[in-house]
């Protein structure tokens, strides 16, 4: 896996805080490879997924995590699943003319969903409405409700053709004495403030706290892989269409082949009539 796609945790040993850094890259493009989405929709899908990234770390589960934004603007959801290995994959549904290229624009007013469901104990969902200006906004204050502990994110994408990135800072109190960790915290999101989205992108994570932090002790943690996973298959899809039933197959006989379309990598399976006709040996 490359360097590029990658998260890493760190922590400031002498300040209450601590953070994450994640990269995208090559697992952004062959998310993005097969879709048609218009610019400023690759760029909110990228954002979502760095985003998602920084989620996942946080909140430290074993399982899936679906992260949602939901609204009444040309975007009528855009949402990526992930797990806790860091493996990812998105989709984006319209429902009228992109006319505007800011998160508003987009999605207009709306909510935010985030659904976890641990492999053990109990699914949980949070929902909180769209708030400020972009998704760093939205998700500042969803930690601020759900979690009530001070949280800074910074989501920066560059999308061209041929080649998409995206890279997402967190930094966030750590659940000890308030009083003092929120003035260390103030401190450090004055650093972090002075970033910018080229530095984000394009330096590695060492060099990036080095330019931010070089005052401060930073710890950093081994960094962990980032992947787009899609998980379909022509096994799953021949699952899916037995599953349908006998009459539902050989209508689809009749007609001469089925086509299965991938809502996430928009890979296309087909199913001529013979493949059906051996698929109906199952009943």
């Amino acid at each position: 896996m490359s360097q590029s796609d990658q998260l890493v945790r760190f922590l400031f040993r002498e300040k209450d805080v601590r953070g994450e850094i994640v990269k995208v890259a090559q697992s952004l493009d062959l998310m993005l490879q097969n879709h048609q989405y218009a610019l400023p929709v690759k760029r909110l899908l990228a954002e979502l997924v760095a985003a998602t990234s920084l989620l996942t770390a946080t909140l430290k589960f074993e399982g899936n995590i679906a992260v949602q934004v939901q609204g009444d603007g040309p975007v009528r959801f855009a949402a990526v699943n992930g797990n806790n290995h860091q493996q990812f994959r998105g989709v984006v549904r319209l429902q009228s003319e992109i006319k505007g290229d800011s998160f508003i624009d987009l999605i207009g007013e709306g909510f935010l969903l985030v659904t976890v469901t641990p492999e053990q104990g109990e699914r949980y969902q949070g929902v909180i409405p769209i708030s400020g200006n972009s998704l760093a906004d939205t998700l500042e204050a969803y930690f601020n409700q759900s979690e009530q502990l001070p949280t800074r994110i910074y989501l920066h994408t560059d999308i061209q053709a041929g080649h998409a990135k995206a890279a997402g800072l967190l930094l966030q109190v750590l659940p000890v004495d308030q009083e003092q960790a929120k003035l260390d915290f103030a401190d450090i999101v004055t650093l972090a403030d002075t970033t910018t989205a080229d530095e984000l992108l394009q330096l590695s994570v060492e060099d990036m706290l080095f330019r931010l932090f070089h005052q401060e002790v930073v710890e950093l943690f081994p960094a962990q892989d980032v992947e787009f996973v899609c998980g379909c298959s022509r096994e799953k899809c021949e699952a899916a269409i037995i599953s349908l039933g006998q009459q539902a197959i050989e209508e689809h006989i009749a007609e001469g082949k089925l086509e299965i379309c991938c809502e996430y990598c928009n890979t296309t399976y087909h199913f001529d009539a013979p493949a059906l006709i051996q698929l109906a040996k199952n009943f």
